[in-house]
Order: C-alpha cells, then structure tokens, then sequence
C-alpha cells in the first residue's frame, strides 16, 4: 500500500526564472519586459560578469552601488535606499552572493520596486520573500511578497571561479534550505519532492565542484540545487537551522554560509527520529542517519566543522541559545538543547 497523500495547500510564486549558461547578457531584456529603464545595480567591485551587467544594461543603470556587507547592515541599507530614491530608480539588479540579495530586498521593501538577482553563489534567498537586516548585534528577519525577485537570472558561468572555500559552506546553505522544508508544518508533498531533488543533486555535485572547479555541468547542478532549495524554502520559511545561523551572525558576525557547514549536521541528527518521512525521502542519498552523513560530507571536502574556527568564543554561545530558544521545531528546542547542541557544534566533536 502506498502512503495516503495529506491534504495541502499550495500558491506558485510569481519569480521568472532564466537558467543557462551565458544568459547574463540577456539582462537588460529582462529589465525590458518588466517596462523598467531605471536600474539601481547592486554588486561588489569584483563580482564576476560585472563588465556583462553594465554593457547589457546601458544608459539604463542609472546607480551602481558597490557598498555591500554581510547581514545587511542597517546603516548601509539606509544609505543605499537614500541613493536609490534621488537616482529615481524602478528597478534593482543584484549582482552576487546573499549579501548583495540582501541589500535588494532591503531597498525593494522601503522603495516597492522589482528586483532582478543574479546569484552567483548557492545561497538561495533569491527565490525567498525572505528579508534581514543587522544592527545592535541582532539580525533581524521578516518576510514580505514585495522583495521576492520578480526574475532570477542563473548563469552557471557566473560561478566558476568562485573559491572552494565559499562553494562548499554555500552549498551547505543550498542544503539547510531542503532540511528546512522538509520538516517544516507549511511543507507539502509537492515541495518535499523538490527539496529531496536538491538533496540528491547537491551532494552528488559538490565533491565533482570540489575536485575540479572548473566544471560547468557541476556548477550548473549546483545553481540548479541551490534554484530547487530556494523554492522550497520560499514555500515554507525558514526554522530553527537558520534561526542559530541568523544569530550567530548577528552576535559573532559568523559568515553565515560557513555556520550552515558546521551546525546543519547536528540539526538535522537532532530532528531526525521525529521526522521519519525526511529520513526516508533522503536515505538514497545521505543513508539512515542523514546528520552523520551531512558531517562526514564536511570533513572529506575540507569543509571547517566547529565553530571555535570559525570565531566563536563558548561564552557566546549562551546568548545564541537564549535567543533561538523556544523556536518551532520537530524536537522541542528548550535552552538547554540548543546549547548542547551548540556545544558539540563548537567543538566539532566526532560523531558518536
């Protein structure tokens, strides 16, 4: 007998999505079907394809904004919306990791223009409505229809030469995203199946990534994990993983990437027993204890998994645990079993 399907609810979000290489170039098309000609272009001075975004888009960019921070500082925020608003800009083009999504949605909420993201790392937030900004040593997160990006642009090209050392945490990114789905309450069968895709598509890609950076069909597998983790996370939000990874950054200024790298293993070993239909939907891929096997991936591709490398000091932790305390998750997550899984996490203790 098969398994009864539950009842569900289900809205498809309204993101474009333009997948392939070398389909940066079709930018400024994408900013004509929106009927924009007022381009606020997000990127650092460095962020690969940024001579492409600039020749596709002509007199049609009308600021470019270099000033870019992990978290999203509330000041720079502010000071990119005052920009943005005297440019008179209808649109912003993002150009880069989750950091420069970040800032778009951040000067989308306060503007109520449409955003184009062109990510070029595996983090995801392109395809969330999710938004956070950083200040007083918390990160603070809400969701809102009006930053989702109208249009992502995935250009597997963009993403050759990004580092081992920012790939793989990326990835890891790409991954807490599925976790999140797939034992989230908002979830459903349709978003669990893509979520167990991307599970399936990002562990087989990345140690490929991981040997040899320059292969494209990996690095296209990769952005279409990371396209497929989005979406789901987008249907569900987010749960306790991101709410230790928001915290982390917030108080210790963690990037956020390389704290997914390090805590998702124990979350996940945490929630396991209690959710056996995540178990089984990734067992093809990470086996019966899917935590272990998540750990194990980190430490063959040369992945940091403590946090005490990362910056963490273990007095810090209990703040970390005071704030994610209480948050919704399969296993009630008391005080005390956040900071016990917190310590394990900055130890990097072997796995039982």
């Amino acid at each position: 007998m098969t398994a009864p399907v539950r009842s569900f609810d289900h809205e498809f979000a309204p993101t474009r999505i333009v997948f392939g290489p070398g389909r940066l170039a079709e930018v400024g098309e994408e900013l004509a079907r929106l009927d924009t000609s007022r381009a606020m272009v997000i990127m650092s001075g460095h962020a690969p394809g940024g001579d492409t975004v600039t020749a596709a888009l002509g007199d049609r960019a009308a600021l470019t904004w270099h000033e870019i921070a992990q978290h999203v500082p509330v000041d720079i925020a502010e000071r990119a919306t005052a920009a943005a608003r005297d440019a008179g800009v209808d649109v912003i083009v993002s150009l880069g990791g989750g950091s420069a999504t970040g800032l778009a949605k951040a000067v989308a909420l306060e503007l109520e223009v449409p955003i184009v993201a062109v990510p070029t790392t595996y983090a995801g937030s392109e395809l969330t409505p999710v938004y956070g900004t950083t200040g007083g040593q918390r990160k603070r997160t809400g969701s809102d229809e009006r930053v989702r990006p109208r249009v992502v642009l995935y250009d597997p090209e963009l993403t050759v030469g990004l580092p081992a050392a920012v790939t793989g945490p990326s990835t890891f990114n790409a991954m807490a995203h599925c976790f999140a789905a797939l034992w989230a309450p908002a979830g459903n069968p349709l978003i669990a199946a893509l979520a167990a895709d991307a599970v399936r598509i990002l562990t087989t890609s990345l140690p490929v990534v991981m040997r040899n950076p320059a292969d494209l069909d990996a690095r296209a597998g990769l952005q279409y994990g990371a396209f497929l983790a989005g979406t789901a996370l987008g249907a569900t939000g987010t749960g306790l993983q991101h709410r230790i990874s928001h915290a982390l950054g917030g108080r210790l200024g963690l990037v956020h990437a390389d704290t997914h790298s390090v805590v998702l293993p124990y979350v996940v070993a945490l929630n396991a027993p209690a959710v056996p239909d995540m178990v089984s939907r990734v067992r093809p891929y990470l086996g019966d204890d899917p935590g272990h096997a998540l750990w194990e991936l980190a430490a063959r591709i040369g992945l940091p998994h403590d946090l005490a490398t990362l910056g963490a000091t273990d007095e810090a932790l209990d703040g970390v645990a005071a704030d994610v305390a209480d948050t919704p998750n399969p296993v009630p997550a008391s005080r005390d079993t956040i900071r016990a899984l917190l310590d394990r996490a900055y130890r990097g203790r072997e796995w039982r």
